[in-house]
């Protein structure tokens, strides 16, 4: 099977096609991030990105915004750049926490957080690269609540991962230096995300 790597106008459902399919496509949906996901610490979340969860984002934006034509391609631009392009691993990673002060408190000291993400796979270290179509931490140094991170892998690294190499993500960040083992489940789920 081809990797898809890109959402094209074509890939895009009419609306009224879309919403007759919608529950179906959330359902299919949940099903394939079950095994995209990875908490990192108390507030990390780490989500996964590759073409179905894209191209379900856009579907959705349209679905809420009803911006119709004029939206899509707004939309492709947006997602576009989240879609692996099969030598990395593409994450929006959410700091989680449901109490707004206790939220507000946690983002202030983690400013330049977005520079310290990693991926370690079989002893070699994968430095995440945060999108910069917007800045993740504020002039006060808060960091954002969701970073989007690119990891760019060697074909070696990219073929360790694939081979089942022991995966450790985490952050270097000194207020939160967290990290955690990757699950065999979403490391297999991940490898499709990687060409042969």
């Amino acid at each position: 099977m081809t990797l898809k790597k890109e959402i094209t106008r074509d890939d895009i459902m009419a609306l009224e096609d879309y919403v007759a399919v919608r529950k179906e496509k959330k359902q299919a949906l949940t099903a394939v991030k079950k095994n995209r996901r990875m908490e990192i610490g108390p507030h990390a979340t780490f989500y996964f990105e590759n073409y179905e969860t894209m191209w379900h984002q856009v579907q959705e934006m349209l679905y809420i915004e009803r911006g119709g034509e004029e939206q899509i391609a707004d939309e492709l631009a947006a997602y576009n750049p989240l879609i692996p392009q099969g030598r990395e691993l593409v994450a929006t990673v959410m700091f989680e926490i449901s109490d707004p002060d206790r939220r507000a408190a946690v983002l202030a000291k983690l400013g330049g957080v977005e520079e310290t993400m990693w991926i370690r796979v079989g002893g070699e270290t994968v430095t995440g690269i945060a999108e910069t179509d917007v800045d993740r931490t504020n002039a006060d140094g808060k960091a954002s609540s969701v970073q989007f991170v690119h990891f760019p892998f060697t074909d070696a690294q990219a073929e360790a991962f694939r081979s089942g190499a022991e995966v450790v993500v985490g952050f270097s960040h000194e207020n939160y230096s967290h990290m955690a083992v990757m699950p065999k489940a979403v490391q297999d789920a991940l490898a499709q995300d990687f060409e042969a």
